[in-house]
């Protein structure tokens, strides 16, 4: 990114923003239509299309951005503002995961037992759910779903526990290859980071065809079930986005788009992986081994 202007650069209108909400609304309401067992025909189009019209506007607006970027339109200070901007973003993202931990933390510690009589519990369960002993996981006490099994927490979950970790090591390497200026190290260890994280996808993805199709574990198996497809599915949306973004990184960084001292396109990229790799060891204790 040269610094050809001394002023901060204001961009001129911009058509990316009302495209992406309604690419963001034709999703929300797309996606709660069918999960929510709508007989409309139009809830999964529609839900595929706000996808596509999201992919859209992302690659055309980060494209205007690059091209910005790569006429010299931005200085120092704009340089600041977009890691600001990042720094918050990923601070809303930790509120997002950290509404669903909490909602994992409230059902396992408080709503469970109290329904199973324990705590202030008691009269909930004689009236209601004598039945009911409380354990964790459940899908409650009306065995909604069905009975499940959980995925064991030592296989696929530990193989993609590793590529995460491994993931933040090689990401961590092309930066460093980065600064120093060796691009072929830069190349291959980038890539390196993209094929983890397909390989993490393409992990998560078997993971839940075992559990549909053999341990009838599904969104539907009550509580467990839904913040455990909750959790790991945002997750994995997220991992799905910055693999994309480690892609589009990998291209820039082959046409010479960044130098040692400025590439925070490529830092705000890493920071973002470096995040997701920090939720994912958070699902693995929490979800799959507690």
């Amino acid at each position: 990114m040269a610094q050809s202007h001394d002023a901060y650069y204001v961009p001129h209108g911009s058509h990316w923003p009302i495209v992406g909400s309604i690419g963001l609304f034709s999703t929300a309401i797309g996606a709660a239509n069918w999960m929510n067992g709508s007989t409309s025909l139009m809830a999964a189009p529609l839900f595929y299309l706000g996808l596509v019209i999201i992919a859209f506007m992302m690659f055309g607006w980060f494209g205007t951005v690059i091209r910005e970027s790569v006429a010299g339109n931005y200085n120092k200070q704009v340089d600041v503002s977009f890691r600001m901007g990042m720094m918050w973003f990923i601070f809303s993202e930790i509120m997002f995961f950290g509404a669903f931990f909490g909602a994992l933390f409230y059902a396992r510690m408080f709503s469970v037992p109290w329904i199973g009589g324990e705590g202030h519990g008691g009269l909930t369960n004689y009236f209601l759910w004598q039945d009911f002993t409380p354990s964790w996981p459940t899908n409650g006490p009306g065995n909604i779903g069905g009975t499940f099994e959980t995925i064991p927490a030592w296989h696929l979950p530990l193989v993609n526990t590793l590529l995460l970790l491994s993931s933040g090591v090689t990401i961590t390497l092309a930066h460093h290859a980065l600064r120093a200026g060796y691009r072929r190290a830069l190349l291959v260890w980038l890539g390196a980071t993209v094929i983890l994280g397909a390989s993490f996808l393409y992990f998560q993805a078997t993971e839940y065809l075992e559990a549909y199709q053999h341990l009838n574990l599904t969104l539907g198996s009550g509580i467990y079930g839904s913040t455990f497809f909750m959790l790991t599915g945002f997750h994995g949306a997220h991992v799905t986005l910055g693999t994309i973004m480690l892609i589009v990184m990998w291209f820039r960084c082959a046409k010479g788009h960044f130098t040692r001292n400025d590439h925070f396109g490529f830092e705000a990229v890493a920071w973002y992986w470096h995040f997701v790799d920090v939720v994912w060891l958070g699902l693995f204790v929490f979800v799959y081994v507690l």
